[in-house]
């Protein structure tokens, strides 16, 4: 009894064995794994260049047009110094200054955490009007318009337009009516009394704000007295010019002008004069030359 009672010890003390050494092992092979893993992350982290950042001005919250700035609707974030866009606030002693004489206004619908542009907000002090938007030498100018001129109402502030003129030329020695485009890529700066472009849906417009040259201006108002005026939208990428375009009817049906008759010459006659008493008598001789 006592020799089955040492050996069931014996195996049991080699079991324990076994099984301490099998932990210690697998205990081993974990440590060296991980540190293995600790090695290549650090050897990874090593190889990751550091991108150089900058403080951006971002919005807090969405801003509609002609709503104030202040300073708790921005914050400042870091921003890929390489990927900064041109024009982006990046100093709140710039977009607040201390003498600034008004509060800025929001002139183009913007997001949260959107970059804070100059372009997108006013001067201090400057209104969020029509005024604004208008570059050095350019004015405002409105056409009348209504479903089929305006473009069924998708017209939108920031859109561009060409300008076409339907109209008579009988009193200019023409016939019938024509149709020229007689503007071509002009911007709009308003449609009706809404200036932003934070419009949702189509709005049947009654008048459209353009901004143009003084000289575009006189041609407009012109165009707009004599005749009919019609907008085409130019798409967001087209940079082509159109060329000059004038329709009139014969144009529009295909009907080419006949060509005049040919005239018959006239046959010349050849006569001589002669004196008979007190009168005179032609008389019809053949043609010598």
């Amino acid at each position: 009894m006592r020799a089955v009672f040492g050996l069931v010890l014996i195996i049991g003390v080699a079991l324990a064995g076994g099984a301490v050494y099998l932990a210690q092992d697998y205990i081993a092979q974990y440590q060296d794994q991980l540190a293995r893993e600790r090695q290549a992350t650090q050897e990874a982290l090593a190889n990751v260049k550091t991108i150089p950042t900058v403080g951006v001005i971002v919005l807090n919250g969405a801003l509609k047009y002609g709503q104030r700035v202040t300073e708790e609707d921005v914050r400042i974030v870091n921003w890929p110094e390489d990927a900064v866009p041109e024009g982006t606030f990046v100093d709140m002693a710039v977009l607040f200054p201390e003498d600034a004489k008004g509060e800025r206004f929001v002139l183009r619908a913007m997001e949260k955490d959107e970059a804070l542009m100059e372009v997108k907000v006013t001067r201090p002090g400057e209104a969020a009007g029509l005024t604004s938007r208008l570059e050095k030498g350019m004015r405002a100018f409105a056409i009348s318009v209504d479903v089929a001129s305006g473009v069924s109402g998708f017209l939108r502030p920031g859109d561009n337009v060409d300008v076409y003129w339907t109209g008579s030329l009988r009193g200019a020695g023409g016939e019938g009516e024509i149709t020229r485009l007689i503007q071509n890529n002009i911007e709009l700066i308003a449609v009706d009394q809404t200036a932003g472009s934070d419009v949702t849906g189509a709005t049947i417009a009654r008048t459209v704000t353009v901004a143009a040259t003084p000289e575009q201006i006189a041609a407009l108002a012109q165009a707009q007295n004599t005749g009919r005026l019609s907008l085409a939208l130019v798409g967001v990428q087209d940079e082509t010019v159109a060329s000059a375009v004038e329709v009139d009817q014969r144009k529009l049906l295909g009907i080419k002008e006949a060509a005049p008759a040919p005239v018959a010459p006239e046959e010349k006659v050849c006569t001589v004069n002669t004196r008979r008493g007190g009168e005179i008598v032609k008389t019809v001789i053949p043609c010598t030359n």
